[in-house]
């Protein structure tokens, strides 16, 4: 089924990468998203929603009742870029993708930055993330970083 959306902003069609975060009370209450964009941002983003809201498995699916707590936090990727050197992270800017033996993690850039993560410290971070042992990105790991823009809902 086709959806139109409402703004007929020409970067909305677009195919992007984007990962949807909901906050309730300050805190994590879901996250989800696609790295890639294979369908236009606007699908990807009104599906992120509805996922980080009822499938992220580390919550309970979002309660009518709370939906005047939360608030959307959208990220827009730019492609990931393959490094084989961990000093072209740079925390803050970049958000982080490991790869190895069929695990991934994926962490965004903004989260190294609100924790205040060395680079060692988010490489370990995301390979936790994927399931790894925290110094797996030094052996064999495929790694990729890739930039964000954020918009936040206004409170």
């Amino acid at each position: 089924q086709l959806i139109i959306p409402l703004c007929q902003n020409p970067k909305l069609l677009l195919p992007q990468g984007v990962f949807v975060t909901l906050h309730k009370n300050g805190r994590l209450r879901g996250c989800i998203g696609f790295i890639e964009g294979s369908r236009p941002l606007y699908t990807n983003v009104a599906e992120a929603a509805v996922l980080a809201a009822v499938k992220d498995v580390r919550f309970q699916p979002v309660r009518p009742q709370e939906l005047d707590e939360i608030t959307l936090e959208i990220s827009v990727l730019t492609p990931p870029v393959k490094i084989n050197n961990p000093k072209r992270i740079q925390v803050g800017r970049h958000g982080l993708i490991i790869d190895k033996a069929g695990k991934r993690g994926l962490l965004l850039p903004q989260v190294a930055a609100d924790n205040k993560w060395s680079r060692e410290t988010f490489l370990a971070q995301t390979c936790l993330k994927a399931g790894l042992s925290r110094g797996d990105w030094k052996n064999g790991a495929d790694m990729y970083i890739f930039e964000a823009c954020v918009f936040h809902e206004e409170e």
